[in-house]
């Protein structure tokens, strides 16, 4: 047994009792409760717990895992400090997924680099099968602090704590009686104690000791099982990895260049032409100049879908040659790299069309979160589209790292740009240049919203009084207890309080 090994093993009984531990923690936090400030609370305990017994197994150099580490705890902050529906849902299943991935990135035995597909194959290795074999493991602990005489220093531990646990219940019950007597705050205190045992129930309590008890089962099992992985036994020392196809035999799937000339070259031709149409409605919309006898929500509402797909299109033919490749001369592949520059200028305006026909449509009609977040996806497509761009003429471009931080950068931006606060003032800007505003939507938006739609409402006589006292309503039927606190529901409710009591 190696050093490291005989470290771990020395501290073996904490691992599953702080697997259990955090079980409890995490049954009290989450179970009936709405996630809030116990989310990234939990996250700390969480990564204190697997870190923590596992430090000298985290990858280095380590600037990698603590950037993973520092993104999540960003996104898992958001339940806390914002009230967005769409992307409190979508978290819920993105963040748990982005943590196996980055404990298996920072302490997998295999290594794998964070834009390569075995990082997944290594996050459900450890997820499912490792996590699984290890939960036997829990009675061998137990079993051997318990007390054998081959252990040496560690026999009969378990009953010498039992023992010490009778002997101090008499000293405990005459100690907490005299502090009783002593202090009144400390006997209420105590008093409650009997009162909160009576509201639990017999199911509430048997499914929180089982969640407990399954939670401590899963925690342990992921620990030990980048601790002690299971090893594939033909190999001694090497985990039991995917089998991957010899690169060897793969087939040349470049494409021939003169194929890829010929289909760059027809496409090419009817983008331009279309992008010269374009360009004399792209500018001159927005001073009234549109096609003969349109509308603004009909040329808004227009073509807007297909120009996406197309530019979809677009995408796919992109990366497709750049990754595939293409075989051929180099006078050749230079015209091509010619091309595929002319195809991503044509995308970049078809984004821009669909961009301007877009908040068009939102002038004439108001803004709303389906087309705010579509906005940021059409944003998200043309920074993609000028990576693409970078890798077109240099072949060595880190495409698929950038693809991923780009994404992990966008994604964290609309977490905390405050979205439904924008769509708020959008509306209320465009209320004061026509007189149009939807007040019904406004107060289905989030609390994040909720300051905005106050300070409208004392603006124009109460206009939304009637709304936001429904809302305080709500959010008061709605609030829990501490862990689901949430500081954009807490500040909607006391400015709420402020303005419609005054």
């Amino acid at each position: 047994m190696n050093e490291e090994a005989a470290s771990i093993q020395a501290r073996s009984l904490a691992l599953p009792a702080a697997a259990f531990a955090l079980g409890v923690i995490h049954q009290y936090l989450f179970l009936g409760n709405r996630y809030g400030v116990s989310y990234p609370l939990f996250t700390v305990l969480f990564y204190a717990y697997m870190l923590g017994f596992a430090k000298d197994k985290i990858r280095k150099p380590r600037a990698g895992g603590y950037a993973g580490l520092a993104f999540i705890f960003l996104l898992s902050m958001t339940f806390g400090l914002f009230g967005n529906e769409f992307f409190y849902h979508l978290n819920m299943a993105v963040i748990p997924v982005l943590i196996f991935l980055h404990l298996a990135y920072v302490l997998g035995d295999g290594r794998p680099a964070y834009d390569q597909f075995s990082l997944v194959f290594g996050a459900l290795d450890h997820l499912i099968p490792q996590s699984l074999r290890q939960w036997p493991r829990v009675v061998d602990i137990f079993r051997r602090e318990s007390g054998h005489p081959e252990d040496g220093g560690n026999r009969h531990v378990l009953g010498k704590v039992l023992i010490g646990l009778c002997l101090s219940f008499p000293l405990l019950l005459v100690v907490l009686l005299l502090l009783s007597s002593a202090d009144g705050v400390f006997h209420s205190v105590l008093s409650e104690i009997p009162v909160w045992l009576s509201n639990v129930s017999f199911v509430e309590g048997l499914t929180r000791t089982l969640w407990a008890l399954v939670l401590g089962m899963f925690f342990f099992g992921l620990l030990r099982g980048f601790l002690f992985p299971f090893q594939d036994e033909g190999v001694p020392g090497v985990m039991a990895q995917p089998e991957q196809p010899d690169k060897a035999e793969w087939p040349d799937m470049r494409v021939d260049s003169i194929i890829a000339a010929t289909v760059l070259t027809a496409v090419n031709t009817v983008y331009v032409l279309f992008v010269c149409v374009q360009f004399s409605y792209l500018f001159g919309s927005w001073q009234g100049v549109l096609p003969s006898g349109e509308t603004y929500a009909e040329y808004a509402r227009r073509g807007f879908f297909e120009l996406i797909m197309v530019a979809g299109i677009n995408f796919i033919i992109l990366l497709g040659l750049l990754l595939l490749g293409t075989k051929g001369t180099e006078r050749l592949n230079k015209a091509i790299r010619g091309l595929l520059y002319l195809l991503t200028g044509c995308s970049a305006v078809m984004l821009y069309s669909a961009y301007s026909r877009l908040a068009l449509y939102e002038e004439a009609y108001g803004y709303t979160t389906i087309r705010f977040l579509v906005h940021g996806f059409m944003i998200f497509l043309g920074l993609l589209l000028a990576v693409t761009a970078l890798r077109i003429g240099l072949p060595r471009f880190p495409l698929a790292k950038c693809y991923i931080l780009l994404t992990a950068a966008a994604y964290l931006v609309m977490n905390f740009i405050g979205m439904d606060a924008m769509i708020a003032g959008k509306n209320i800007e465009r209320y004061e240049a026509t007189g149009k505003i939807d007040a019904a939507y406004l107060l289905t938006l989030s609390d994040d919203a909720v300051p905005r739609l106050i300070e409208f409402s004392r603006q124009n006589n109460g206009m939304l009084d009637s709304g936001l006292r429904n809302k305080r309503s709500d959010l008061a039927a709605a609030a829990g207890k501490w862990p689901s606190f949430n500081l954009s529901r807490h500040r909607a409710l006391t400015e709420l309080g402020r303005y419609l009591e005054k």
